[in-house]
């Protein structure tokens, strides 16, 4: 299966999707596949972004993003620094 980057506000969208798909009486593995993701997918994101509205899944995803590019930049830093100080001695 290929690998997709869905965003935030299409996440949402799926979500209510296959809900209402639910709803209307066909089963998770059905309503899945109708909404064109993996169920696998479907409660990941029924975990992370379940009842949130467009305007919170964004500023959620943004937050993390955020999280995740200060994260890089300070490992960044500390092997610089090991780099650094190894060929210093």
């Amino acid at each position: 299966m290929r690998e997709r980057n869905f965003s935030a506000e299409q996440i949402v969208t799926v979500l209510r999707q296959v809900e209402v798909l639910m709803a209307q009486g066909k089963a998770p593995p059905v309503a899945c596949r109708e909404a064109g993701v993996s169920q696998q997918s479907y409660y990941r994101w029924r975990k992370n972004y379940g009842g949130l509205e467009l305007d919170q899944a964004r500023r959620m995803r943004k937050k993390k993003k955020t999280r995740c590019e200060v994260f890089l930049t300070q490992r960044c830093r500390l092997l610089a620094n090991a780099c650094i100080a190894a060929s210093h001695s």
